[in-house]
């Protein structure tokens, strides 16, 4: 007897492209689980070829420009990796439209931002750059370059977020004291770090160096202009190593003019590339083009949190970092009830057999005290996979779900009787039936559990591939549903029979190890006589 084998292809790799270099690490990050291509994304003409031959994700730096010109060319695309913090080349709004989630590593160069200010700093403070200068023309100027000690002086940190705060613990070192303004920092949080928090007059007034640690928005435009520097100690010296335009440079090099102010060490500028200003001619300013990301570390930790981003958003999962997806930053304590939430709304649609209309998802016990407002996508997108709809993402579930007129909301509430934390699930359908699925994350290791659904208890860790049967109780369902599994050759990885309070109904939950077809389901409905039968992981 001669076996004849059918042909297997293999499932192509999802296409990465890699349009700027970037280090050795973000290739080890990425794995062997993609297809790389590579191209020049400064030359545009490149770009927009590579990308319209259709790929899955496009790892940049600064130089590549994604607007919506090459957003559309980019058939197929699910996800723009930027290593590195800024966005400014990256047209946020055109992605999201297209379904693109945008990945950032905020992180990435904190360190490394916040040691090059320092530098700066250090820098002005002791005239290093004009007296290096002098030195190589020939000139020993130990006179002219008499500089000023940081100790017991008073550091002014504008702009107190993560870099402004390890600036201020590293020159808390030199002996120096911190004063920051800040008008979203909790006061607690800087007097955890020894800060005293102030407004930005009295910064402006009592500070001896000034130290910019704001992102440019309509706000912070010029924030640092004319008048502010009309406010300052003549001896003060000036930092600007977070964003162009934040300090009016107009308004510096006439106060450095004028001696109203000492110095200033400037990393960034309102245009770039800059290199013609007024401010480079004074031997009061140290400049440099832009350095703060750029060391071989911050880079290579910005490869390697993009690659692990794209990882992610390939694979469908929520990414921290991405900028788009609704709700903002996620608390770490909330992260692992994403996945169960979606798990929770999948399985109320799929016992449904129809769309939600609302889904309400309550937070109760210790995790209510979070922000817990991403579960209502996270809902949506679960309820969305029960309904059969295909590649839903964290970026294209809230259009896809306005479009079939669903809608989630959240709330918290600190009280949870029986567990520590745990979360309900209320979906309700348009004929005015509805579903509610209990779950919580038990332990250390927080495993998913379905603990009720529609009133019968359970202790239930979901998986991929469910059935669910209620029926009046009755002796033999057990047997028969087994012995039509074991026909259709699925192995039931686990069983749970759950009773309502009279006794008179049961809910039959069983995990099984691949995926169910509707006709097992007609079967297993007509055999066991159960009132409804569903399938979580159905194929036609």
């Amino acid at each position: 007897m001669r076996i004849i084998r059918k042909a297997t292809h293999p499932v192509a790799k999802p296409v990465v492209l890699i349009a700027e270099e970037l280090s050795p690490a973000t290739m080890d990050a990425l794995g062997p689980d993609f297809e790389v291509r590579h191209c020049n994304g400064a030359d545009r003409g490149e770009l927009l070829a590579a990308l319209a031959a259709g790929v899955d994700a496009v790892l940049i730096r600064s130089a590549t420009k994604m607007d919506a010109e090459a957003i559309g060319a980019a058939k197929g695309l699910k996800v723009i990796a930027r290593a590195g913090v800024g966005l400014d080349n990256v047209e946020i709004p055109a992605a999201t439209a297209a379904g693109v989630m945008v990945v950032n590593a905020p992180t990435s160069n904190i360190v490394s931002a916040a040691e090059l200010a320092i530098t700066l700093l250090l820098a002005s403070a002791r005239h290093v750059s004009p007296a290096h200068a002098a030195l190589r023309n020939g000139k020993w100027a130990r006179s002219k370059y008499t500089g000023a000690e940081i100790f017991e002086k008073t550091l002014g940190i504008v702009g107190f977020g993560r870099i402004g705060q390890l600036v201020a613990a590293r020159m808390q070192a030199f002996g120096m004291e911190v004063v920051a303004y800040d008008p979203y920092l909790q006061p607690a949080r800087a007097a955890q770090l020894n800060v005293r928090l102030v407004e930005l007059d009295e910064l402006l007034r009592i500070s001896d160096f000034i130290t910019i640690h704001l992102p440019k928005t309509k706000e912070t435009a010029n924030l640092i202009g004319e008048e502010a520097l009309k406010k300052v100690k003549p001896t003060v010296r000036i930092i600007n190593a977070a964003r162009g335009g934040v300090l009016d440079e107009t308004a510096l090099y006439n106060a450095l003019k004028e001696g109203r102010v000492a110095g200033a060490g400037l990393d960034v500028f309102s245009t770039e590339p800059c290199t013609d200003s007024p401010l480079f001619e004074l031997d009061t300013v140290v400049a440099t083009p832009h350095l703060g990301a750029s060391t071989d570390e911050a880079q290579e930790r910005a490869g390697i949190a993009v690659a692990v981003s794209v990882r992610k958003a390939l694979a469908g999962e929520l990414v921290p970092d991405a900028v788009n997806v609704k709700g903002g930053a996620i608390h770490p304590t909330i992260r692992p009830s994403l996945p169960l939430v979606e798990k929770m709304a999948q399985i109320a649609t799929s016992i449904a057999g129809e769309s939600p209309v609302t889904l309400s998802v309550a937070v109760r016990g210790d995790i209510s005290e979070h922000d817990s407002s991403i579960l209502a996508t996270s809902a949506l997108k679960g309820a969305l996979a029960g309904a059969g709809a295909e590649a839903v993402t964290y970026v294209n579930t809230p259009a896809l779900a306005l479009e079939k007129g669903m809608s989630a909301t959240v709330s918290t509430d600190s009280d949870s009787p029986f567990y520590r934390s745990m979360i309900s699930l209320h979906a309700a359908f348009v004929d005015g039936k509805s579903v509610t699925v209990d779950g919580t994350l038990m332990g250390i290791r927080m495993v998913e559990k379905i603990i009720a659904i529609n009133g019968f208890d359970l202790d239930l860790p979901p998986t991929e591939n469910m059935i669910f049967l209620q029926y009046g109780d009755k002796p033999g369902v057990v047997g028969v549903v087994g012995n039509i599994l074991g026909k259709a050759g699925l192995n039931i990885a686990g069983m749970q029979v759950a009773r309502s309070e009279d006794g008179k109904e049961a809910l039959m939950a069983i995990t099984v190890d691949s995926s169910v077809s509707s006709e097992l389901v007609a079967s297993i409905a007509k055999e066991s006589g159960a009132d409804l039968v569903r399938a979580v992981g159905l194929v036609s």
